[in-house]
């Protein structure tokens, strides 16, 4: 049955080859489950529903990955997305949660049309790989904040210089962030938290540095146990490991559309869908052509349907209530273990089902115990910048722009317009505009647009 259904002898695989590498693939990415609800939750979003819509968007849409597509590809709700969730919908600050949803459906369904009518791929074919490779590391720089921050490695705090004036520019409609002094700042090394995130982000580099499977997740859980005796790690009483999660609180259908419709469609919408749009092609075509599943440009068939499924994911994940579902780099780990085939991507997804049974885990795992993955993340993406042709200045100035005020302007769509906006003036004024797409230059155009004519 798995034979003909999945054509395994074709890809020269089996059974056994295929469910190893599936599990391998759950495995090095398992970390999602307990990070996700970790970094989601400073929106104001409860820790046991979103590791609900992790495990059961992470499940559903991955088993239709390996259905669908037949490629041994797993998805699940990616890093960077959800910290660019967290950051639009940051609690009391951002947009509401439920709207931030609303925005990651309608990128879901935008994806689905872009991929119906070709124009996902001529996308992906217009943008430069230097601003490709300068979007993962501005995204990477963009993860390591907020993991030095859910560390308190890094404290920022902020002192009130003028109250008077800052309820002035409130009531004028305007921003009071100009009437605060922000200090950032190493923490306190007599802080049990910051100490724990010290020893988890050393025992995950070093399990890295070893090349040992699964290291995210084994750092994670490790340092989650070292933190009982240090009084990080709180367990509550009564607690059992194993059962269902609450479902009283879980975020099914509470995404709001019409909000995201109102509220900034144009930056929220458009930035959820730039991102993942190179994320979700470099994933497919990087892993699955290791593997060699399609060719080196992506011209394989299977590459629209992946895509199409990888669409679908986004907006189901929206409904689920977690942030953007994505192909997964980490499925390179199965690939590695000989996976070739859909059935690789069914196991994953089935162990992402089961994982329900462990919720009440991933209650008590404290951000001293994720923070260190996510700086280690924000290290693997960071190290696209080598891939960046630095020589050639056209090239090597607006990835510079793109990675440096995605962080320090705390806007992922701020670094990828510098980046569009320098690209071009640049290979026009140096007399290089027949290497620019065409499609670059609609987007130049939308971009200075959007600045000119909507409000932030």
């Amino acid at each position: 049955m798995f034979d003909k259904l999945f054509k395994l002898k074709e890809n020269k695989t089996s059974v056994k080859t295929e469910i190893i590498a599936g599990v391998t693939t759950f495995m090095t990415m398992a970390y999602i489950l307990f990070l996700n609800p970790n970094i989601l939750s400073v929106t104001g979003m409860d820790k046991s529903a979103v590791f609900f819509a992790t495990a059961i968007s992470a499940g559903f849409v991955t088993i239709a990955m390996g259905l669908v597509a037949n490629f041994p590809i797993a998805l699940a709700p990616g890093m960077g997305l959800n910290a660019l969730f967290a950051t639009v919908a940051l609690a009391g600050v951002g947009m509401r949660w439920q709207v931030a949803l609303g925005a990651v459906f309608i990128s879901g369904l935008i994806f689905i049309l872009l991929t119906v009518t070709q124009i996902r791929q001529i996308l992906v074919v217009a943008v430069p790989n230097s601003l490709k490779r300068a979007i993962t590391v501005g995204i990477g720089l963009f993860i390591t904040i907020i993991g030095l921050k859910l560390s308190e490695i890094m404290v920022v705090s902020a002192k009130v210089i003028a109250p008077t004036l800052a309820a002035l520019g409130k009531n004028a409609g305007m921003t009071t962030l100009n009437f605060f002094e922000w200090n950032i700042g190493l923490g306190s090394f007599h802080n049990s938290s910051m100490l724990l995130s010290l020893i988890g982000l050393l025992l995950t580099a070093v399990l890295m540095a070893r090349k040992v499977k699964g290291s995210l997740l084994i750092g994670i859980v490790a340092t989650t146990i070292i933190g009982i005796p240090m009084g990080v790690t709180i367990i509550p009483q009564a607690f059992s490991p194993f059962s269902l999660p609450d479902f009283h609180h879980l975020a099914v259908g509470a995404l709001d559309i019409p909000g995201a419709l109102r509220m900034g469609i144009w930056t929220v919408v458009f930035t959820f869908t730039f991102v993942e749009l190179f994320d979700t092609f470099g994933t497919l075509v990087g892993t699955a052509g290791k593997a060699g599943l399609i060719d080196a440009d992506g011209s394989s068939p299977k590459i629209g349907k992946a895509m199409l499924v990888d669409a679908f994911g986004v907006s189901f994940g929206a409904l689920m209530g977690t942030s953007t579902v994505t192909s997964y780099v980490e499925s390179a780990a199965g690939i590695g273990e000989g996976g070739r085939t859909g059935l690789t991507a069914l196991t994953t997804g089935i162990f992402f089902l089961f994982s329900l049974l462990i919720a009440p885990l991933a209650g008590i795992i404290p951000s001293a115990a994720t923070a260190p993955a996510l700086i280690i993340v924000g290290v693997l993406m960071a190290s696209s910048v080598l891939d960046i042709n630095f020589n050639d200045f056209t090239e090597g100035f607006p990835a510079f722009m793109t990675f440096v005020i995605m962080p320090f302007t705390y806007s992922i769509a701020n670094g990828i317009a510098a980046g569009i906006i320098s690209y071009v003036l640049l290979k026009v004024a140096t007399g290089k505009w027949k290497q620019v797409h065409w499609m670059m230059f609609l987007l130049f155009v939308l971009v200075i647009s959007r600045y000119i004519f909507l409000n932030e």
